[in-house]
């Protein structure tokens, strides 16, 4: 049977040692096959030692951001947690200023989706596997804003966020499609990230290295073919949508 995005991705976050994933094993997944994606290890300096001024800066700002949990801000952090079917275009839809979604953005949904593993998974997974840091709620043995997440994530590495990479690059590539909304979109671009804060599944230095990440892979993205034609017919598609 055909997996489903939702289902992929879960088994890639569950299983980083042993998922080899790209666009031979799953071409609707995946633009790029793993030898063309960057390696996250060379790029990335290693994550803050625990005697380190930077970890003690990742201690404080998990204490701060625990504390918007119970606040609308937190609620946002908790949608913000599902980037699988239809969450990362739920996600983006008011910034962008259209519903996204494949009825009616079908390419710029495709785009969307189909790019997501290349700039999570593939592009995190040599860092993550290298450094297998321990995330935050797993450190303090406190309980996330989304429980039901914690037992998979904690065989996961924390550094760099997945999730924060794929949130960067997909308002980095929407931003291209819609340039008018470019501020409001990286903006809820940027709050993806601090969203995995404020739930405590990483420190705040696995997001900021997370958006070194995202930038690099929609670089590589627009030197891939096939990419370079989605975006177009994406962008075509919002020309008629705008107009």
């Amino acid at each position: 049977m055909k997996k489903t995005l939702f289902a992929a991705i879960t088994l890639a976050i569950a299983f980083p040692s042993f998922a080899v994933f790209d666009v031979t094993t799953d071409p609707d997944l995946f633009f790029l096959k793993e030898s063309q994606s960057f390696d996250s290890l060379a790029l990335l300096p290693p994550p803050p030692a625990g005697d380190s001024i930077e970890f003690l800066n990742d201690k404080a700002q998990y204490d701060a951001a625990k504390l918007l949990r119970n606040t609308p801000r937190g609620k946002q952090a908790w949608q913000d947690a599902h980037v699988g079917g239809n969450g990362l275009p739920e996600v983006f839809s008011a910034a962008f200023g259209h519903e996204i979604s494949k009825e009616k953005t079908p390419e710029i949904h495709r785009l969307m989706t189909k790019m997501i593993e290349d700039a999570g998974t593939l592009a995190t997974r040599t860092a993550k596997k290298r450094y297998m840091r321990i995330r935050p709620f797993a450190f303090y043995n406190e309980p996330t804003c989304r429980p039901e997440d914690q037992e998979h994530l904690s065989r996961d590495g924390s550094y760099p966020s997945g999730h924060t990479s794929i949130g960067w690059a997909t308002a980095l590539v929407l931003s291209e499609i819609n340039p008018a909304r470019q501020d409001v979109i990286l903006k809820r671009g940027y709050e993806l990230g601090q969203s995995r804060v404020i739930c405590g599944y990483h420190w705040q230095s696995d997001v900021t290295a997370a958006r070194v990440v995202g930038s690099a892979i929609v670089a590589r993205l627009h030197a891939d073919e096939n990419f370079a034609r989605q975006l177009q017919k994406a962008k075509e598609e919002f020309a008629r949508l705008a107009s």
